[in-house]
Order: structure tokens, then sequence, then C-alpha cells
């Protein structure tokens, strides 16, 4: 018994990644193991970091003892919890959880094969934008032509009178970024406000609404344009000025329209949120219209231009070379001064077991995640009743159970289980404050607390070193979902009624039985095995954003040798500069959550995109980048008020 590895799994607090290792006794927990006892000194003691503030430097241990695993509290100030209570040394049993600082840590004895460690991915359409389901892990995507980009490109600095040479299309610019999504409508918004014309921006992408992407994801993950975003008031992608913010907005058109009492209730929400009122966050619809007038007011049209990047180099002039294709067959090269990545999420993630399944029974129907387009699920549930399955609990599942409590409405023959892989007994702490648990559900009004994004948390983040950031990201981070009352009441209904169940359990196999329906085998904590049936299995376990699954960033990470942070993103600077890409005068910057675990936690938010756009103009400016004019009181006060006209910048 003693030879064996058990597994140990849980979700990352940061990343909500799931961890899965397989690891052999003994076993140490800790921050920074600046101490061992002197029992275990020259023993072979596997040492398992958890960088969070709330882990002591050595927490605990585990080990076997008289054939009995069991788990040794080190006088950690946070104290080790056993099944939710805590302990200083207990036994530990198959499907025991055991918590230490913010991290619940299911154990399983194991034998055989070891377990998947990581989730799958769908990857996004290279052509379309669009998630399929179908595409092979990134590594494997063959390019169209295998005679582009051309061999200049395996050189570190490509010679610009190469490129002309090959007979290829060379266009040049000052300012380029990849994506053309929000990250790069945001840069290339300011700097139009800082003065750059439009001919000298260029934004690469798919789609020429800057969230279309965005648009997309939030309609598959059933978030009409009615509905509200996970946004703040003032978080206003169109306005870096963030007044009149979103609420006053929507205030002013409910007052002129005649419905005081709204326009009201707005206000109070923004003045009187979290304490007294419910957090106030804009209408999905209202957010990208404002986008689209903003788009028309900058020259968007002008600046957008469709193309896959294929390849990012460095030229031999201090400069930058993209390859990319415009279409079937056409492809051509972009040489620009200073090079912006928004490439956003890569993929989205899938759990290995349901991608089992789909390879399995090639059934795309009733196992689907909740990113991909699955309006049918929501449609046959209407019709003819039927029991749902959904993973995950975040904010996508939350809006999950609120789409299916809609459906109820029509058909009160649907019946939803939640499968949680363990009881989320409380929640994560730092110093003083504490995140509320309901009905295992870690609340958060946004996905960081409010404080990240421009208050004390941004500053202690930035100052701190990359150690300090691991264990605060972690402390801060998690699976939240949002204290909406609208959905709070939907789970008290359902509890009450009985359509809405939760079960704990660690998944072994998704099968599916003689009458297609899904059957998930799970190993549940103190009942052994059971199985659960369901005619759809929906998960919500969320986005990729790690530059593996991206072939365009991992071609750039490996071709010049750049080094990730711990979360396996691009390491930037507090300005958001790739730094290791510098090229003569020229500059690369990121944004979005391929920059997550630097010195900003809300990356990928609409004003954590906005931020590192700040942070890189007034680098721009402190370089003089050509047509960058540093803004000043009087001119900030100048272009606010050609966007309160609607004025070309």
């Amino acid at each position: 018994m003693t030879n064996n590895q058990i597994q140990l799994t849980w979700e990352d607090p940061a990343t909500g990644e799931r961890r899965q290792p397989r690891l052999s006794v003994p076993i140490a927990f800790g921050r920074e193991f600046a101490r061992m006892p002197v029992e275990m000194r020259g023993q072979p003691v596997v040492r398992m970091l958890l960088n969070s503030n709330e882990v002591s430097r050595y927490h605990a241990l585990i080990d076997w003892e008289q054939n009995q695993l069991i788990i040794i509290d080190q006088n950690s100030a946070n104290g080790t919890f056993v099944n939710g209570e805590r302990q200083s040394r207990a036994v530990l049993a198959n499907g025991d959880t055991f918590q230490l600082g913010p991290y619940l840590i299911t154990l399983t004895f194991t034998a055989g094969a070891p377990a998947h460690s990581t989730n799958s991915n769908i990857q996004f359409n290279p052509d379309t934008n669009l998630p399929d389901p179908t595409l092979p892990p990134p590594q494997q995507i063959i390019s169209v032509s295998r005679n582009f980009p051309p061999p200049v490109f395996r050189e570190l600095k490509v010679s610009v009178q190469a490129l002309h040479a090959t007979g290829y299309r060379v266009d040049e610019c000052n300012y380029a970024t990849i994506g053309a999504g929000l990250g790069s409508f945001i840069w290339a918004d300011l700097l139009r406000i800082w003065g750059v014309r439009p001919e000298k921006i260029v934004a690469l992408g798919l789609d020429k609404e800057p969230y279309a992407r965005y648009k997309r994801l939030c309609l598959n993950s059933q978030i009409p344009l009615h509905e509200r975003l996970r946004s703040n008031s003032d978080s206003c992608p169109d306005n870096i000025w963030a007044w009149p913010s979103y609420a006053l907005r929507e205030a002013w058109h409910d007052f002129t329209k005649g419905r005081l009492n709204t326009a009201l209730t707005y206000l109070w929400q923004v003045f009187a949120e979290p304490t007294f009122a419910e957090t106030y966050t804009p209408r999905a619809g209202n957010v990208f219209d404002s986008i689209d007038r903003e788009a028309k007011r900058i020259g968007w049209e002008q600046i957008y231009r469709y193309g896959r990047v294929r390849g990012i180099r460095k030229t031999d002039d201090g400069r930058y070379c993209l390859a990319y294709s415009r279409g079937q067959g056409n492809y051509a090269f972009l040489v620009a001064d200073y090079l912006h990545l928004a490439t956003g999420y890569p993929a989205i993630e899938f759990l290995p077991d349901l991608q089992a399944y789909r390879q399995k029974y090639q059934d795309m129907k009733s196992v689907v995640n909740a990113y991909e387009a699955h309006d049918h699920v929501y449609e046959q549930l209407e019709k003819q009743g039927g029991k749902v399955l959904i993973r995950g609990r975040g904010i996508v599942a939350s809006r999950i159970v609120q789409r299916l409590y809609e459906a109820r409405q029509r058909n009160k023959n649907i019946i939803i289980l939640h499968l949680m892989r363990s009881r989320k007994l409380q929640g994560n702490k730092f110093q003083k404050a504490q995140r509320k648990v309901i009905n295992n559900y870690e609340l958060q009004p946004f996905n960081w607390p409010k404080a990240c994004w421009g208050g004390q948390l941004r500053e202690i983040l930035e100052t701190a070193s990359l150690d300090e950031r691991k264990s605060l990201l972690s402390d801060w981070g998690g699976t939240t979902t949002a204290d909406r009352h609208d959905w709070q009441r939907i789970l008290g209904e359902g509890l009450r009624e009985g359509w809405y169940r939760v079960e704990f359990g660690e998944v072994r196999k998704v099968e599916r039985d003689s009458q297609n329906r899904t059957i998930t085998h799970i190993q549940q904590k103190d009942f052994g095995q059971m199985t659960l049936d369901a005619d759809f299995i929906i998960d919500a376990t969320g986005l990729n954003a790690k530059v593996e699954t991206s072939p365009l960033l991992s071609d750039l990470v490996a071709h010049y040798n750049l080094s990730l942070n711990h979360l396996g993103r691009l390491s930037v600077a507090n300005n958001f500069e790739l730094v290791e890409m510098r090229n003569g005068k020229g500059q690369m910057y990121a944004a979005g959550a391929i920059t997550h675990g630097g010195s900003y936690a809300p990356v990928d938010s609409f004003l954590g995109l906005q931020y590192s756009a700040l942070q890189a103009m007034d680098s721009l400016a402190s370089v003089r980048a050509p047509g960058i004019n540093r803004l000043n009181a009087l001119s900030s006060v100048q272009q606010w008020w050609k966007w309160v006209l609607n004025q070309s910048p």
C-alpha cells in the first residue's frame, strides 16, 4: 500500500484551472519550505508549493503511518481542515477533502495509468474565428500553404529587402495590432485620441466588428443583448474618461422615456452597491452599440484589415514583420514600427472526459460546451422536457441555470443536475476580507476584487516580486459568480421544489446508453460509485489563454526563446511591453488574457484592456513615437468634448 501513489485534485484559486498531480507519499505542503521537521530530513519528500499568503511556509504533511494515510498540520497559522473540520492530525480516506488556505484538495487512491492532468480544448477555427470542436490540437494544425511564410522567416531578423524579393505584397505602417478584437480596438482608439492618424494604424483580424467574437461567446453562453454583462458601470470600452458611465447613460435614456423609477434605480445601484444594492452592470446591447459609435468616430473601417497572421519576426532595420493570409492563396507582409498583440482567448476549455465521449461516440449534440452554439439544447427541452447535467460553477454556470429556468417556464418537465467536484466550504480570504459562499458558489460581483482595477490591490501587485504575485493572484482569484438576486432566487426555488439538485464527486468516465442518454460515472465521497443519467451535458468550465494553445504565439515564443510566467502566459513589463522582443527603436506590447499573471490582475476586462493601452501610450510618448502627443489636462478635455460631439479625434 505504501508504494502506491495518490492523486490530488483541486481548482487553482487564481485561474480556476483543474490540477490533478499523481504523487508519491510523503508529501509536504507549504508556501516556501524554509524548514522541514528533523525526522523528515534526508528522506525523499515531495514538496508541493501552494502560492498563497493563507498557506504557511511549511503548512502540512501527508505520510503513511501503520498502513494508514494521515495528514499532520505543522502548526500552521490558518489551520488544516479535513472534510470541513479543523484537524491537527487526521486519517485520510479515499475521496476525502482537505483545505489549506484557499486550496480545497480532494484525495484519491490511484492504481494504473495516470489520469489526464490538463483540460482539453475546443479550438477557434483559424478561418472563421468560430469555435470548432473538430479541429486537432494547435500543434497539429497544418498551414494551408507549405510555402508561406517563406524560408526568410527562419531567420531571427528578417531582411526587409528579402521580403520584397519574395514577390509578395509588402505594406508598411507605424502601428500594427493583431487580433482586431476589443483589445486591438481600444489600442487603436487611444492611438487616435493621442493624435495618430488612422492611415498610420493597421488592425489585422478576421472580424470587422471588434466585438464580434465576444458577442458570439456571450450569445452562445446565453447572454442575449438585453441581458447584463459582468462589467462595471464605468468600464466603457468606447470612452476612456468613463463619463458619462453606462449607468448614467441608461438612466438618462429611461428618464427621457418617462421611466423615472428605473432611471433612479440605476443611479441608486451605483451609489449604494454592493452594501445596499445589487451591483450595476450594463446591458450587452448597449455596450455593442456604444462601440459601433466609437468605431465610426475613430475611422475603424480604415484601420481594420482582414487577415490571419501566420508569423511574427523582427526585421533587420529595427521593426517587425507580420506574415498574413488575406484569403485562400492570397498572402502578404506588413512591416510595422510598433506592434501590439491582442489575440484574446485562443481556445475554449473542454473537460477531458467529455472530449473522450465526443471522440468515442461522435456525438456533438448531447455533450456541449457553454461557449459553443448550443441553442438546440434549450429548444428540445422546451418541446420535450428532459434532464440536463451542468459541469462547472462560475459565472457561466449560473447564467446557464438561469436560461434553463426560463426554459422551465415553458415546460415543467425539465430537471437540472449540477455536478461539482467538491463542496465549497468557505470563500477565498485575503487579510480580513473573505468572500461569501452560498449554495457552493463563491460570490463576487466581478472576477476580481474591485480594488484590483485601480485601487490599493493594483498598487500592491504592481510593486510585488514574482513570487509575491503568485500568492496574491491565488488569494484574490478563483472561480466566482456574481452576487445576483435573480439567479439566487432561482437556486432557492429549485432546491425547494426538487428540480435542481447538486451532486459532488470525481468523474471517472462518460458513456452513452442504449437510449442515447449520457451516463456519467462518478466516485462520490462516503457513497462509493454512482451514475448520473442526462439527456444533455453542458460544460461551463471556461476559456483557455495559455500560449501553448495558440499556434501563432507558440511559434513566436519558440523562435525567440521568450520566457513565460507561472501561468503559461506572456511575461510583460508593468507597461505591458514584451521587453525580450525589443528591436532597436521597435517595441512590442501585449494585452488581454495572454498577459495574465503579471502586474495587473483583471487584464481581460474592459477596464483592464484600457489600462494596458494607457500604460503603453505613456511608454510610446516617452520614446517620442511618431504621431503620439501626450495628453494633458487641456488636450484631454478637448478630446472628451470631441467624443461628446461625436467628432473625429
